[in-house]
């Protein structure tokens, strides 16, 4: 059996918990951050690299943002507030966190296509400030 690469885990693990919550109820924005959270920490507490966990779950989370029809901008803020918020718990690179998910996710978006990047892309430019206030907050 083929190991799956620590970016095939997270995504799948956020895609099925996503697809879980939508079965019984409403996702909104803050069960994804949430998801996100608890599969980047899960990934890196079992020795999944931080950058692969970061590119999973933020892919996943985005795609099932924009299949799920919430904002993409504001989930795109939100996972990668979580991803960072993760990182930090476990003591990893907050830094490169920050941009391994701003850059997971403006991709994604791209690969969605149609008003999506500009989407994701002018709600972390306001929130760049955002990124900035993130990294801030992990400086606390």
């Amino acid at each position: 059996m083929e190991q799956a690469t620590g970016v095939d885990a997270a995504g799948s693990v956020v895609k099925g918990a996503i697809s879980g919550v939508a079965e019984i109820g409403t996702v909104v924005v803050g069960t994804i951050k949430g998801i996100v959270i608890g599969t980047v920490r899960g990934v890196m507490e079992s020795g999944g690299k931080q950058e692969e966990a970061i590119q999973g779950a933020v892919g996943q989370a985005i795609q099932s943002a924009k299949e799920l029809g919430l904002n993409v901008g504001e989930a795109a803020v939100e996972v990668v507030k979580g991803a960072v918020e993760a990182v930090k718990e476990v003591g990893g690179d907050t830094i490169a966190a920050t941009k391994t998910a701003v850059t997971t996710a403006v991709e994604v978006a791209a690969e969605i296509g149609g008003e999506t990047v500009e989407t994701v892309k002018s709600a972390l430019s306001e929130s760049v400030e955002g990124a900035k206030k993130i990294i801030e907050e992990i400086k606390k």
